[in-house]
């Protein structure tokens, strides 16, 4: 899988943003430097994939831990995923929304790239300088495991941010080169102004309250995205504003919060399940597995979207990231489906809504963090989690059909029970793959973090038994790819987080709770709201940390209602899935278009479908034993 499928879509920054070839000594100097972060960011990934594989054997065959693994593997992705970042910016591929750039004539769109172009040095230089303070002031401390300063994680973020500010900086001369000297005195003086404005209102702001939430990270956040600014960059710009003109907070907080964003130990296996996909496809068994698919379900209409389906069915919950369980299934099926005459938006749409899907299925690391902060019972929840997730699963099976049916697609020729069995014995090695990882986790042999370590072994022994091959060159290549992408989706993650402080320190939880308790409608009006609230939360959040900050709140509010706390909590562990890939702001969405490689204006019209669909799911799963215990059924 290679990230640099969607490059020349214009879904992020080119060297700029138009995507013209840069053509100075600068440019090419900091294309140089791209490319050995590239590089270093490739080694930082098999580095990683050595340290996980030698921890599951120290503690498995050895029964000799490695008990500083878990911080050093944390530190290594953290410095991964920064330098990945630099180099998506440098190639364009930071995820952005650009369809009102590509309305307006030239001028216009000088204009908003320039603008963008700013905006990014802007942010990005300031949270380096403020990335090394904090670093700075971490020198004295030491981490429990290897004994080593905090510094060293915080001065991914110095060096990231800074390369970024750099390129950045580089790109914009060459656009004032480039463009006419009228769209660029317009985006220097728009930004002045703006600028100028906040600081002569900044102290109405502490008068307003939470309508700050709504100003900073719905407006400001909204305006960003909506000229063109990729996605983390304008999640980074809201929550230094918000911390600047609205909460008074030292700007450290902001670079703070992203490298915890992105050093939660459930991260580390979203890169290698990207490589596990990656090698899927190099070693030729995603084609032996996408062969028997068809040849199972291929005479079906739309019988390769019931497969995503399935597929995500058997990974979720194994990994621990939502990124992790796509990489591993879209570069399976995706190539076939868009050989079967389906539209990009309609599989990356389908795609998001399984993965939304299957947020309760076990073992779902959602589903424990949830049972670990409330006191729910995780077997209950497990039990019940495969109910629902079927259920929804259902639904967009149906939805499937239906969208198959109205686009012609042209099913083939069923095949023979003689066809089946031939491919079956080259491709059950393949669908044994995700019964193993899972089996590794529940026998403990692996953690969910590590995990991903096994499946890319037994990819990498199987391909060399059964292939007696394997293309070294095109895996250093996906290394590279997989480094990148992962810095796509972990500034994203790591921008979000710095927002999420912005809902912790207003105090909007404990309103929240209050205007909960105060809502028409009893369990009813308590359910829906809960529903809309987790959608948010989840968009904003991500599960874990939405839980960990909310879920003490409002669980015992649902036990006020009479309502059952597995059935809560499983209503809350599908919203806050369906606003992870609910855009504009779910950071889900953003990731399932990196993934696929697809923009994201490409998908939001097909996307709202599916979504919508988990959407009813979730309501009739939500009000239908509250209805039935009404009425006497229960």
């Amino acid at each position: 899988m290679s990230v640099n499928a969607h490059n020349s879509e214009g879904t992020g920054i080119d060297h700029g943003i138009a995507g013209h070839a840069p053509v100075t000594q600068m440019a090419m100097a900091l294309g140089a430097l791209a490319a050995v972060a590239g590089h270093i960011g490739a080694v930082m990934l098999i580095a990683e994939i050595v340290l996980l594989s030698a921890a599951v054997f120290f503690r498995y065959v050895l029964h000799a831990p490695l008990v500083w693994s878990d911080e050093l593997a944390e530190l290594i992705l953290i410095w991964q995923a920064m330098l990945g970042s630099v180099v998506a910016f440098h190639a364009g591929q930071h995820l952005k929304l650009d369809f009102l750039a590509k309305m307006l004539p030239r001028a216009g769109r000088a204009y908003l790239e320039t603008l963008c172009l700013i905006l990014i040095v802007l942010i990005s230089a300031p949270l380096a300088y403020f990335a090394f303070k904090e670093a700075h002031a971490n020198l004295g401390l030491l981490t429990p495991a290897l004994e080593i300063s905090p510094a060293w994680r915080m001065s991914a973020l110095v060096v990231g941010l800074a390369l970024i500010a750099l390129l950045a900086a580089g790109s914009l001369i060459d656009k004032i080169a480039e463009w006419a000297w009228g769209p660029t005195i317009a985006a220097f003086g728009t930004m002045a102004v703006v600028l100028i404005a906040a600081w002569l209102l900044r102290n109405a702001f502490l008068d307003l309250g939470n309508y700050n939430l709504l100003i900073f990270f719905l407006g400001l956040g909204g305006i960003c995205i909506a000229i063109g600014v990729p996605i983390a960059f304008c999640f980074a710009i809201a929550a230094t504003a918000y911390v600047l003109f609205a909460a008074y907070a030292p700007l450290e907080i902001v670079p703070a919060r992203m490298e915890t964003g992105m050093a939660h130990i459930l991260l580390l296996s979203a890169p290698l399940f990207i490589v596990l996909g990656s090698m899927l496809v190099i070693s030729g068994m995603a084609n032996n597995m996408v062969k028997l698919l068809v040849a199972l379900i291929g005479h079906v209409k739309g019988g390769l979207s019931y497969a995503l389906v399935g597929a995500m069915a058997l990974v979720s919950g194994i990994s621990g990231s939502k990124a992790a369980d796509m990489a591993a299934i879209a570069p399976v099926l995706m190539p076939e489906m868009r050989k079967r005459g389906a539209q990009d938006g309609e599989i990356v749409g389908l795609l998001a809504a399984s993965c939304a899907m299957s947020e309760t299925i076990p073992p779902s690391l959602i589903l424990i963090m949830t049972g670990a902060v409330t006191g729910v019972s995780i077997g209950a929840l497990f039990a019940a989690g495969w109910y629902a997730a079927l259920a929804l699963a259902f639904l967009l099976c149906v939805l499937s059909r239906f969208r198959a049916m109205k686009s012609g697609d042209v099913p083939t020729e069923r095949a023979s029970w003689r066809t089946v069995r031939k491919l079956a014995v080259v491709a059950v090695p393949v669908l044994v793959l995700p019964f193993l990882i899972r089996g590794a986790v529940v026998e403990g042999i692996a953690t969910a973090t590590e995990v991903a370590t096994i499946g890319i072994a037994y990819i990498l022994v199987l391909t060399l038994v059964i292939e007696r091959r394997f293309d070294w060159k095109k895996l250093y290549v996906s290394m590279k790819d997989a480094s990148t992408l992962t810095g796509v989706i972990f500034i994203i993650l790591a921008a979000a987080n710095a927002m999420a402080w912005g809902f912790v320190q207003s105090g909007f939880s404990d309103t929240l709770a209050d205007m909960a308790e105060r809502l028409p409608g009893g369990a009813y009006g308590f359910l829906l709201i809960s529903i809309m609230v987790f959608m948010v939360l989840g968009s904003v959040l991500e599960g874990i940390p939405a839980v960990v900050l909310f879920g003490p709140l409002l669980f015992p509010v649902a036990g006020n209602f009479g309502l059952s706390e597995v059935h809560f909590a499983l209503i809350a562990v599908m919203a806050m899935g369906l606003g992870l890939f609910a855009p504009p702001f779910g950071v889900g969405f953003y990731t399932a278009c990196a993934i696929c490689g697809v923009e994201p204006v490409a998908v939001m019209k097909a996307i709202w479908s599916y979504l919508g669909v988990i959407l009813v799911g979730i309501i009739i799963i939500a009000l239908g034993p509250v209805l039935a215990a009404h009425i006497g059924l229960m």
